[in-house]
């Protein structure tokens, strides 16, 4: 059985999607997203074999969503578009398997035809704007923040959650992993539940038994792990 999520911010072309692929026998719809920010969730929540991804949706594109993504909880992913005709070449030149909306049955029945053969992980790296992380999404009540790397000083993880904190000291959670954040930015781990910025370091205040904590510029204080402190001292130049 091949699991599926659909990701399009118009309700209609989801249900049209929707209604073509609960025809085919092997096929599972596990959820349907308005949004990246929704998509990304489900897809680390769920993991979906295959992602339904429409390249032109607000605040967050689905190239940019691909950055967003934990390389090892990638899923294969079809493109849905109306009218990108250079994103159409580069699918074409990098073998993704891409529709054009709205989407033709018997277009669509190749491409499923093709997912059924192809298990092999794509490389998203080589599509333009998939590759380097650049903003950070957070979630808040009836909001979407889009915070920028170098805004960043540190990442905390939580038992609730991942959270991305800036100068202001506030906590905001991202449906982002650390493991996504540690390999596609410049965000450095320097402890099991924390990484940070070192743009953003002023001091590192050495402890007993190897230990020592991060001054950021904003003045918050980050815990280093002795596993962490000795790259990170080499990260820094540090003697």
């Amino acid at each position: 059985m091949m699991t599926i999520l659909i990701v399009d911010d118009e309700p209609l072309a989801r249900e049209e999607l929707r209604r073509l692929l609960e025809k085919e026998a092997d096929v599972q719809i596990i959820g349907e997203a308005a949004n990246a920010i929704e998509a990304i969730g489900a897809i680390n929540r769920q993991s979906p074999d295959v992602v339904f991804l429409d390249i032109q949706m607000p605040r967050v594109s689905g190239l940019e969503m691909l950055s967003m993504l934990d390389p090892e909880r990638m899923p294969r992913i079809v493109f849905l578009t109306a009218h990108d005709e250079y994103a159409v070449q580069a699918f074409e030149e990098h073998a993704f398997d891409y529709l054009l909306k709205p989407a033709d049955p018997a277009r669509l029945e190749k491409t499923l035809q093709h997912l059924r053969r192809e298990r092999a992980p794509q490389d998203v790296r080589v599509l333009k704007g998939a590759a380097e992380l650049r903003q950070i999404p957070c979630a808040g009540v009836n909001r979407i923040t889009l915070m920028k790397l170098e805004d960043v000083e540190y990442v905390v993880s939580r038992p609730a959650g991942i959270y991305v904190v800036g100068e202001d000291g506030q906590e905001r959670f991202t449906e982002l992993t650390l493991h996504t954040l540690q390999e596609k930015s410049h965000l450095f781990r320097c402890h099991r539940q924390h990484l940070v910025n070192p743009e953003r370091i002023r001091e590192i205040r050495f402890q007993d038994g190897g230990l020592a904590e991060i001054l950021t510029l904003g003045g918050h204080t980050v815990p280093v792990s002795r596993r962490f402190l000795g790259a990170l001292k080499e990260r820094l130049g540090i003697g």
